[in-house]
């Protein structure tokens, strides 16, 4: 697939038979960036460019994302804990093992805070973009809109008929800078159909509210252990008109990491690297550069 604005070569993992796809640019210190739903690495690309002049940038298609496979219920199990086993396995075919900088966003931050918190000594600096790695903060209820797509009877129509999700998010996900067409376009591409839409639903359907929920004991498990993480240099990038990733998740963050770093973008959207990269690539490049790697 060429994809205007995504110049990068494409490497494939095979994760027991599926294909992973995932982005491997540059040299230097590892930087390793998750993405969410229903984005895919096309997020990260122009983070991605400027940080490959001198890191090694990696940014996988979580599976049934992107240009990865995108296999039904009987070949991969579209959990949590799925996620963070095949970021395990694609970090340790790389040989990645050290001095990484953890950047996510979205359903990136619970998939990759719950990696980072088993694996405290790789992990060196954090950037986090309108996400969550704990249960929904007090005072919060999940938007209407996701709950229909979470519980609804619709939510096979309304996801994988018309793909309501993704092209809802191509649209509200900016505030300060609308998503051009052909920027909508990139972002939907992937979910073409109805059997390349799973993915989109079943993160929806994952979302952990109640015990019981198939993914309620590991993100707690998570918000317990993340404490383990707050001496490490933290720059959070938000984007203050989120409607799901709000205040309240902004101040949890705070909450747990009081030593952060904080940029608060009053006229931005969810999908803040698309509103605000002029300003948020260098504050990560100054960020990084400020937070030296020991020899």
């Amino acid at each position: 697939m060429v994809i205007d604005g995504y110049p990068f070569t494409s490497n494939y993992f095979d994760r027991d038979g599926l294909r992973l796809h995932y982005l491997d640019e540059g040299s230097g210190a590892p930087v390793v960036m998750l993405h969410g739903n229903p984005s895919w690495s096309f997020y990260y690309r122009n983070l991605a460019q400027e940080l490959a002049k001198d890191h090694r940038v990696i940014v996988p298609d979580h599976i049934g994302c992107g240009l990865s496979d995108k296999p039904d219920d009987d070949r991969y199990a579209y959990t949590l804990q799925s996620r963070v086993d095949d970021l395990t396995a694609l970090l340790e075919h790389l040989g990645i093992e050290r001095d990484i900088t953890l950047v996510v966003h979205d359903w990136g931050g619970m998939i990759g805070m719950s990696w980072a918190v088993e694996h405290i000594p790789q992990v060196k600096r954090l950037v986090v973009l309108n996400t969550g790695a704990f249960p929904l903060p007090n005072g919060k209820k999940l938007p209407l809109g996701l709950a229909i797509c979470r519980d609804s009877p619709l939510s096979s129509l309304l996801v994988r008929g018309f793909n309501a999700f993704a092209v809802a998010a191509s649209y509200v996900g900016c505030k300060r800078n609308p998503l051009s067409p052909k920027l909508r376009a990139a972002y939907t591409s992937p979910y073409d159909s109805w059997e390349n839409r799973i993915a989109t639903q079943r993160f929806v359907q994952d979302i952990p509210l109640h015990a019981g929920d198939r993914a309620w004991k590991r993100v707690n498990r998570t918000a317990d252990n993340l404490h383990k993480l707050a001496s490490l240099p933290m720059l959070i990038c938000w984007g203050m008109l989120d409607f799901v990733f709000d205040e309240k998740f902004l101040a949890e963050w705070e909450k747990r990491f009081p030593a952060a770093e904080v940029h608060r973008f009053a006229d931005c959207g969810h999908y803040i690297l698309e509103d605000a990269a002029n300003e948020i690539i260098p504050q990560v490049r100054d960020f990084l550069s400020r937070h030296p790697l020991a020899d």
